[in-house]
């Protein structure tokens, strides 16, 4: 009865299964690579450094981000984006803030980074990045009661930046930012 049971309850269900093989089931195929020839030129060293040193601005204002919402001031990330003078007053900054008891929440949003100029065979290669740097929504406040500080009026929160960013050992780093004080 109980070995009635067992198989009844084996065919109804699928979690039993046979050790026997079907002949009638297909093989299971398994996939093969195969190499196609590349239809694209190889990349061009010139493009390839631009689009590695606005990557890198673009990853430096997010660690900029980290950095002012910390309000330990704590977060070491903008050193593998940022040296120099850029690195210098981005903490000088951030330390200022904190020590008022300030943070920054939120984003930066960095648009139409556009590279308008570049000297990629120098010793150390350079580009300069031009781009509106939108810091609407990234908020200062009270590091306590999370409520918005007071800031002037007439404070730009989308204006144009140009920044240098140099290729250096450890990678590309974002050496020098200058506001335009121009809206965009």
């Amino acid at each position: 009865m109980a070995t009635a049971l067992l198989l009844a309850a084996c065919t109804l269900t699928s979690a039993c299964t046979s050790t026997e093989s079907r002949t009638d089931e297909a093989p299971e195929k398994t996939p093969t690579a195969v190499a196609k020839p590349s239809s694209q030129p190889p990349a061009d060293p010139t493009e390839t450094a631009k689009a590695e040193a606005v990557e890198t601005y673009r990853q430096y204002w997010q660690a900029m981000e980290r950095l002012y919402a910390d309000p330990n001031g704590k977060d070491t990330s903008v050193k593998q984006y940022a040296a120099a003078a850029a690195l210098l007053n981005a903490e000088k900054d951030a330390k200022s803030a904190h020590s008022r008891k300030l943070i920054h929440t939120g984003e930066v949003s960095v648009l139409n980074p556009t590279v308008t100029s570049y000297d990629i065979n120098r010793k150390i290669p350079n580009v300069a990045i031009s781009s509106c740097l939108d810091i609407s929504r990234w908020q200062v406040v009270h590091a306590d009661s999370k409520e918005p500080a007071a800031l002037p009026t007439t404070r730009l929160t989308k204006y144009v930046i140009v920044s240098t960013v140099e290729r250096w050992p450890e990678g590309w780093r974002v050496i020098r930012d200058e506001p335009q004080g121009k809206q965009c």
